[in-house]
């Protein structure tokens, strides 16, 4: 079984840098990794966080798609709890239209934000229908097939392309498993969120245990993982402990994920519901490239999955290159050409 590689890019301002800066290096990343040969390049959906800036999804993905040929590119994920999913859907047929084959709509299950950014996304006390509801809806609507006793039965989200956007769905438990499964969409595993194995393993077998055919034939599943790749192994592991991972676990049982404990003390500031704080190691895969290959194909084998999306957390725009290219090489076996 061959390890398909694809990229998720979440547009972070590093010390120093402007939002424009920012951009301008996701931009450089998702030509790199076209040469590269990657599969598909996703860009994620941020709100209220002053160092992630990519907090339109379907804009950035517009401006990528002009600046490539080949590759997918994709949303990794909409945060489709905040929105409608008949505007959406429009937005993602008209970036289908653009460009055909190549759109990747990935609804994500998490808030994408601290409180106040939910409460403005949401405005009027939050939204009233549930994330399953609306993902129901929204492939009715990418695909024009609402039933006769729908509502709104004859309105259609236009354009019409030919060839739809995928829909995927991104979580990290057994429940959104169950609901991709449920609904019959590819499922994508955030490792680098969850790095409990044990749920990841069997949020994954659920997955393929109760698949029903749907939109695709067969259960589709997908791991995204945190991976960077140096010269040695010594190198890759200073560049991952740059990083900081903070849980903050909500009396309700939901836990959510920042990248500072200072995010993580603001997040305590605007929710009114009690909460704990856990700073935690970073899940990420770090070394030469013969030892994250090694480890990419013991993953590949423990969850027999025949792709990877991969996020490289390196402040440092030109090392985070090195890393994507160095993961290329040690799964090409062939010399890669610094493209900067």
């Amino acid at each position: 079984m061959t390890l398909t590689l694809s990229i998720l890019d979440q547009t972070i301002i590093q010390s120093k840098e402007t939002s424009t800066q920012a951009f301008q290096h996701t931009i450089q990343l998702v030509k790199i990794a076209e040469k590269l040969g990657y599969h598909r390049f996703w860009v994620s959906e941020h709100h209220d966080l002053d160092n992630v800036v990519g907090s339109s999804p379907e804009v950035l993905i517009s401006h990528l798609l002009a600046h490539t040929t080949r590759i997918r590119l994709g949303s990794g994920g909409v945060m489709l709890q905040h929105y409608s999913p008949y505007k959406v859907a429009e937005n993602f047929h008209i970036l289908a239209s653009l460009a055909p084959g190549r759109v990747d709509l990935g609804i994500g299950r998490a808030p994408g934000g601290l409180p106040l950014s939910t409460r403005a996304l949401q405005q009027e006390g939050g939204s009233t229908r549930s994330l399953e509801e609306k993902l129901v809806e929204l492939e009715k609507f990418l695909h024009n097939n609402l039933e006769p006793e729908h509502p709104l039965h004859g309105l259609k989200a236009i354009p019409n392309p030919s060839q739809p956007a995928d829909l995927y769905l991104l979580g990290t438990s057994v429940a959104s498993a169950e609901l991709a499964a449920q609904r019959g969409v590819p499922y994508v595993f955030a490792q680098f969120i969850n790095s409990d194995e044990s749920v990841s393993l069997e949020a994954i077998t659920t997955y393929r245990e109760r698949f029903v055919p749907r939109a695709i034939a067969k259960p589709q599943a997908i791991l995204a993982l945190s991976v960077i790749v140096s010269d040695t192994d010594e190198n890759a592991r200073k560049l991952a402990n740059e990083n900081e991972f903070v849980k903050i676990n909500l009396a309700s049982g939901k836990t959510i994920t920042v990248n500072s404990l200072k995010k993580a003390e603001e997040y305590g500031k605007h929710t009114s519901e009690p909460y704990t704080i856990e700073v935690k190691e970073p899940n990420i895969i770090a070394g030469s490239k013969e030892t994250v290959r090694k480890r990419l194909l013991e993953i590949q084998q423990a969850y027999q999955v025949e792709e990877v999306v991969i996020i490289t957390p390196v402040k440092d725009f030109q090392k985070r290159v090195t890393s994507y290219e160095l993961l290329a090489e040690a799964f090409s076996e062939q010399p890669v050409t610094n493209n900067l």
